[in-house]
């Protein structure tokens, strides 16, 4: 606490903080409570335009300390105080001390963003508070730590815990004891409450903790996480309990394994919240396409036996699973253009849920917990057809699906044999991995892994395989060009998508150039909810949703089909009529989304007024970037895609009556996923929150 405080009124470690004024105080009589309030200055990193059009150039926030020195917690909340109208900006975080082990300090943090409008820059102002929160994040352990050094350097290693002055001696004598002192001593309710529900430790549970009585519902047996687990510190066993009891009595379906638990934890550094968090969209994502029983009721195609070139072959030294791929001799725009990219998906799917078979059967053989594999990728023969635009976006959306839902399951990646073009298509997939997965990457050009630190210290020289010059006959299929015969037309492949993935509640429409697809919905009762969900199969596309006292006329079927076109694809209907003037006729209730090809968008709109609401899908034209001569990123990958001016859509919406709608409005509000980084449109409306980690 004392290494804290250093920070003000101004920290040289945070540049952006420029000043900061005591504007209230108070301190109890016996010193154990401290509040202190500070009006704090930043330079907020934004760029000179934005700044003159606010008319600002620092913005002001007001934060509030609180320390309880009995209690021994510090609560720290700040709001902003420019443009409160227009911003809401809300950070708490809380120090704590660990219930089992009083010399731990438990930190939590968590923040809210939400615009409601800022001179159309909303976006803008949602990237700089989110890049401005995640570096403040990074470095707040490092700040600590400097003035923790700073402190040592003065010879101050050790600060006295507060004791009550002799006068509230025989006060805080009857209070002491309701506190936990010791591992040993179970927490009271009424501690946990005063604690304000730390919710990364100090999450109550129905009956106290006593770590030294062993019982199985607050303490794993030593020998269990021995065998099957691995070290565990007690902290990382209570979370682990914890989120299994919550799944327990919440989650209603199949309850993972401790193993599988474990692997979101460790994913998320033993942030419960986060776990919890990314784990519940894991388990519903496999409910809704029965991934728990993908090996036993799906077949892979023939052409998948015959032409993608991986498969399992024995164990590494550390007794992972060894999964070899030959991506170099793969043809993926031929297994993409024959088979599509959702079976590639399933297929890739179906080795991931065999890896997790085969971990558990090696700790069995190994008698050890082994719980990710090893892959082993062979570049040779990787060229510039392997960076086939619909190929590199399905490597994309592979890498995507599996690192949310299968987290902590690669030990190690093998990449031999890289040829000059690997950095390129480096450069496009590595944005899409996770920090922690990446250090597991060692990558080995020509035949240096056949050099000192090379494949042998990962691999038993017995089962290198043969065209790795081992000693081994590897049985992965050889991969080569798969037959142009055996290719389908897109149309085929998108049918065979949907039919793979959606159930009949998804509906598919074409939008092309000048015709958008727009969908009515009548509103009886305002405060109604409309949600919708859909993905952007093909091009770009821009969202928006309009608002009429008056219903449009149904489309016309003319002799040119302006107002319905019918495509194999899906259909094309446009609602508003050409006369119809914005503003007049008709409103815009909500800011356009741009949504980006591949994109999975969900989100909702709390009804103001009866009527009838249009949700319309408008093609989406990509503007000329004027203020560089040099090729964006998105425009390299548009350029190997012949352009064309229709795009696809597949949707799904609902109305939700005010009296059946219960829970949190922020469960409903509008969020897409994409597979590309270069797409990060948000709308005006929407609320960002963000909990030590930003996800989007």
């Amino acid at each position: 606490l004392q290494a804290y405080e250093r920070r003000f009124p101004t920290c040289p470690l945070i540049p952006m903080f420029v000043a900061s004024d005591t504007v209230n105080e108070y301190k109890s009589e016996d010193e154990a409570i401290h509040v202190i309030e500070r009006r704090c200055k930043l330079d907020i990193d934004a760029p000179r335009l934005l700044k003159k059009i606010a008319g600002v150039d620092y913005v002001y926030f007001v934060q509030k300390n609180s320390l309880n020195r009995r209690e021994r917690t510090l609560h720290i909340e700040a709001y902003n105080e420019t443009f409160s109208n227009r911003v809401i900006i809300n950070e708490h975080c809380s120090y704590t001390v660990h219930p089992d082990n009083e010399d731990w300090t438990c930190f939590e943090q968590s923040a809210s963003l939400d615009i409601k409008s800022f001179f159309g820059f909303e976006s803008t102002v949602e990237k700089i508070a989110m890049k401005q929160y995640t570096s403040n994040i990074k470095k707040g352990k490092e700040i600590i730590e400097y003035y923790l050094k700073q402190l040592e350097e003065e010879g101050i290693t050790f600060v006295p815990r507060w004791t009550p002055p002799v006068a509230c001696k025989s006060e805080s004598s009857t209070s002491r004891p309701r506190r936990p002192v010791s591992p040993a001593i179970n927490i009271p309710e009424s501690a946990t409450k005063e604690g304000l529900n730390n919710k990364e430790i100090l999450n109550s549970s129905s009956s106290p903790s006593e770590p030294t009585a062993g019982t199985p519902d607050d303490k794993l047996d030593a020998d269990y996480i021995k065998r099957y687990l691995g070290d565990l510190t007690p902290m990382q066993e209570s979370c682990l309990i914890r989120l299994r009891q919550w799944l327990q009595e919440t989650h209603k379906g199949k309850i993972p394994k401790d193993e599988h638990i474990l692997r979101f934890l460790r994913a998320r550094d033993f942030n419960i919240d986060k776990a919890r968090e990314i784990l519940c969209q894991s388990l519903t994502w496999r409910k809704q396409h029965q991934v728990d029983y993908i090996l036993d009721t799906w077949n892979p195609p023939q052409v998948l036996q015959d032409y993608y070139a991986g498969g399992w072959h024995h164990h590494d030294k550390d007794g992972r699973p060894l999964y070899v791929l030959r991506l170099g001799q793969m043809d993926t725009k031929g297994l993409v253009r024959a088979l599509g990219e959702e079976a590639l998906l399933r297929y890739v799917l179906s080795i991931n849920e065999e890896g997790l078979r085969r971990c558990e059967e090696n700790t069995k053989v190994f008698g050890r917990p082994i719980s990710s594999w090893t892959c082993l990728v062979d570049l040779e023969g990787l060229n510039m057809r392997h960076l086939w635009r619909p190929g590199v976006k399905a490597l994309l959306r592979i890498i995507e699906v599996v690192e949310a839902n299968y987290p902590e399951t690669l030990g190690r990646l093998l990449i031999l044999r890289a040829p000059r073009v690997f950095p390129v298509l480096w450069t496009l997939v590595s944005p899409f991995i996770d920090d922690n997965t990446r250090k597991k990457f060692l990558i080995y050009a020509g035949n240096d892994y056949q050099g000192p630190g090379g494949l042998l210290d990962y691999i038993d020289k017995e089962i290198i395989p043969d065209f790795l010059s081992g000693e081994c006959m590897c049985e992965v299929p050889e991969g080569g060009l798969v037959p142009k015969s055996l290719y389908r037309t897109a149309e085929e492949l998108e049918n065979e998508d949907i039919k793979l993935w959606t159930e009949t509640i998804y509906q598919s429409a074409s939008v092309f150039k000048g015709a958008p697809h727009e969908v009515l919905i009548q509103i009886v009762d305002a405060s109604s909810v409309i949600t919708w969900d859909f993905d952007v199969c093909k091009g770009d596309i821009v969202f928006n949703i309009f608002h009429s006292k008056r219903a449009p006329q149904p489309p016309k079927k003319d002799s040119l089909g302006a107002h319905s076109i019918t495509s194999p694809g899906g259909n094309n209907v446009q609602l508003i009529d050409k006369v119809w003037q914005l503003g007049r006729d008709y409103s815009m209730v909500e800011s356009p989304l741009i949504c980006k090809e591949g994109e999975s968008v969900q989100g909702s709109h709390v009804t103001r007024w009866p009527g009838f609401y249009i949700l319309q899908w408008k093609f989406h034209s990509m503007p000329a970037c004027a203020t560089t001569n040099l090729p964006r990123v998105d425009d390299v990958l548009a350029s190997l895609q012949v352009s064309s001016h229709k795009c696809k859509v597949m949707y799904y919406t609902e109305v939700i009556g005010s009296e059946d709608f219960r829970g949190s409005m922020t469960s409903l509000e509008s969020s897409h996923s994409g597979f590309s980084q270069l797409s990060a449109a948000t709308t005006s409306s929407s609320q960002s929150h963000s909990s030590s980690m930003i996800s989007r």
